[in-house]
């Protein structure tokens, strides 16, 4: 399939390129700068010349494609507008190519909200932090979208043996400095390795039913503070030291976007596993790494 990847230089999107190139797919990757596509073609993706924040100057440029995976990410204060321009711009483009394409949007766990001792489902209500509640309109216009073949992904927590969501924490013990927990280390997250989803991503490009929606989660719950115990017996550190950091003061360092590193939920990728035959390699405590 001829494919365009919105996000390939970034942490998620490094991921879901390598697994489409690996796939024998043909893949054109938006690049913000020189350095950006270089790495796209180092990476095997054609690179297209465009910043997210204008995308007015690149929409029309899309070249014919199979598929889009949307998987950049502005976390700044704007980042509904920025993320509404882009669909406004580009949904256009996609309704007028010879063939109707797919097109696999991005959501994120933390629209869930808090669950407690419950486990999310694809079907559970939405409960999302201010900063991202801009994201469910935009989800719901894809899926109904008439241009293209809408479908969704919700990652859980992302992270790699090199970072993602673990980056803070590797960077400490590596560093030999206590590891900062926003909120309390009894706070659960789920989660996914990156090359988990990737694959997901890319079975869902490939086999999903248009309006499908799933959530990339290989572990539905583990709390943060085991995490860390986990991430520090892979870089082989005894006895990690914790630093409780309080939501307010992540959300004045980092945005108001971090309060979701505080929010306690569990949630289920039962249906990715039912539906497409997803089977993540990295699917409990034991086997983080």
């Amino acid at each position: 399939m001829h494919v365009f990847l919105l996000g390939g230089t970034g942490f998620i999107g490094r991921h879901i390129l390598q697994c489409l190139v690996e796939g024998g797919h043909e893949v054109v990757g938006l690049a913000r700068s020189e350095a950006s596509a270089e790495r796209l073609r180092t990476a095997g993706a054609a690179p297209l010349l465009g910043d997210l924040r204008a995308p007015g100057e690149w929409a029309a440029r899309v070249p014919p494609v199979d598929a889009v995976i949307h998987a950049a990410a502005d976390f700044g204060d704007d980042m509904g507008e920025v993320e509404t321009a882009m669909l406004d711009a580009l949904l256009p483009v996609l309704g007028a190519m010879p063939k109707r394409p797919r097109f696999v949007y991005t959501g994120g766990c933390w629209l869930f909200g808090a669950t407690g001792e419950q486990v999310a489902t694809e079907g559970s209500t939405f409960d999302p932090l201010p900063a991202f509640d801009w994201m469910i309109d935009n989800m719901r216009r894809v899926l109904e979208a008439p241009e293209v073949e809408g479908a969704v992904i919700h990652p859980a927590m992302v992270y790699s043996g090199e970072g993602g969501v673990f980056s803070s924490f590797i960077d400490a013990l590596r560093a030999g400095h206590a590891v900062d927990v926003i909120g309390s280390p009894e706070i659960v997250w789920p989660l996914v390795h990156a090359d988990d989803l990737a694959d997901l991503y890319l079975r869902t490009m490939e086999w999903a039913r248009p309006g499908s929606v799933y959530n990339g989660s290989a572990i539905s719950g583990i709390a943060v503070g085991a995490i860390v115990s986990g991430v520090a017996d892979h870089l082989g550190v005894e006895r990690p030291e914790l630093r409780v950091v309080s939501v307010d003061e992540a959300a004045e360092r980092l945005g108001a976007w971090a309060r979701g590193y505080a929010i306690s939920q569990r949630l289920s990728g039962d249906k990715a596993r039912a539906e497409l035959g997803w089977q993540p390699r990295h699917a409990s405590a034991a086997a983080l790494f």
